[in-house]
């Protein structure tokens, strides 16, 4: 079966530790990665998660990740510019309100924007993990805007429902939902399975 093939975009709104589990999801379940990072988006790097050179290595703290392949933001060149490379879907994690309003008009002079204009038009799944709060009117329509044409608005926003005890809990809420939306595997248990599944996992099965 041929590897899945994802494009991970990170720009510049707080929430860089939701890019680094979605990388580590996708890398865990041996997926082609092709990681590209705007101007903004290092500097949140650097800010939130201490990294000093955003290559995979650092990111992910891991010593040899499986298939990530970085991509400079300006190369508008690259293989994911175009249509006919097939890929299985581009997630924006976390998702600026700057980018949100770049893609909802269609905007290509950088390499985030024209994939993201790409995986559109070829009717791929596009997820943006917007996490500004609150959202204003643009934001608001920027999103119907995205939505209209077929993307997948996903704020980060963790659910309760499995009593998370730390951050690391509510962070793999989130990328556990993208990775689903994504229908890439992962054994994070963060979907819900009914109010009688503590006492009895079967009881939910048939609902």
């Amino acid at each position: 079966m041929p590897k899945k093939t994802f494009i991970l975009a990170i720009t510049g709104a707080s929430g860089a530790i939701y890019a680094r589990k979605i990388l580590q999801g996708l890398s865990s379940a041996s997926c082609r990665v092709y990681l590209v990072i705007s101007p903004a988006g290092r500097r949140l790097l650097h800010d939130e998660l201490g990294v000093e050179h955003p290559d995979p290595e650092e990111i992910l703290a891991m010593t040899i990740p499986h298939d990530i392949i970085p991509l400079p933001y300006q190369d508008i060149g690259a293989c994911i510019a175009s249509g006919s490379y097939k890929t299985h879907g581009m997630v924006v994690a976390p998702c600026s309100s700057n980018k949100l309003a770049e893609i909802s008009r269609g905007l290509g002079d950088n390499l985030i924007g024209r994939a993201a204009q790409v995986t559109l038009k070829e009717r791929r799944p596009l997820i943006l993990l917007h996490r500004e709060m609150p959202v204003g009117l643009i934001e608001l329509r920027n999103m119907c805007q995205l939505a209209e044409a077929g993307a997948i608005i996903c704020p980060a926003s963790p659910g309760f429902y499995k009593t998370p005890q730390t951050i690391d809990d509510l962070v793999t809420m989130v990328a556990g939902r993208v990775l689903d939306l994504l229908d890439v595997p992962h054994d994070w248990n963060t979907r819900w399975a009914g109010a009688g599944a503590r006492s009895d996992p079967g009881e939910s099965r048939g609902i």
